[in-house]
């Protein structure tokens, strides 16, 4: 089992910035990482993932103003938002795709409230 806790969610003005932060623990081998939103009324999102070896996916939504990144050492997955906009106010959940022997589970933390509104 593992668990994710998500960090660093809150209030910020379109334009500013913000950074997430998801914290990984428990047993197996986390594999791929990343972040999904959620707004009111909508489905479930990808925003960003990034594989083991580092390498980043990115939402249309979320390119060229959001980056992923990984601290595999500390079992660490982090999302910079810049410039969000509006209609990025959501709930991000942070996931990790885990391995246990020949298991490979998906596992989601209680997500992180963001509001970009001015």
């Amino acid at each position: 089992q593992v668990q994710l806790v998500e960090s660093g969610g809150g209030l910020v003005q379109p334009g500013g910035s913000l950074r997430l932060s998801c914290a990984a623990s428990g047993s197996g081998s986390i594999k791929a990482m990343g972040w999904y939103r959620q707004a009111p009324g909508k489905q479930r999102e990808l925003v960003a993932a990034i594989t083991s070896g580092g390498s980043p996916v990115y939402a249309d939504s979320a390119k060229g103003r959001f980056t992923i990144s990984r601290d595999n050492a500390k079992n660490m997955v982090y999302l910079q938002m810049n410039s969000p906009k509006p209609d990025g106010t959501a709930v991000y959940y942070c996931t990790a795709d885990v391995a246990t022997g020949f298991l490979l589970q998906p596992f989601w933390g209680q997500g992180t409230q963001v509001t970009v509104s001015t």
